[in-house]
């Protein structure tokens, strides 16, 4: 596996520390979360978001199945 592609997904994993894995729409969060971040960390991006921009656009994407569940995570992380 290429060292770069490695260093991705460290990052994404320690991201997700932060993100809890229940109740059940968590787990969605999480593995959209993963695939939009690994996106945003790659070479073909114009502009490389930044984790919590990532995190706002996965919520945004599930809110059309969720309307009305309270995505959980840990803010101060994430503001940072």
């Amino acid at each position: 596996m290429p060292q770069k592609l490695k260093q991705m997904r460290e990052i994404v994993r320690r991201e997700l520390e932060h993100i809890p894995k229940w109740p059940e729409p968590q787990g969605e969060l999480r593995m959209v979360y993963w695939s939009r971040r690994m996106h945003s960390l790659g070479r073909k991006v114009n502009r490389q978001k930044t984790a919590k921009e990532v995190l706002e656009e996965s919520i945004a994407y599930l809110r059309r199945d969720y309307p009305d569940f309270r995505f959980e995570y840990d803010e101060h992380f994430f503001s940072e």
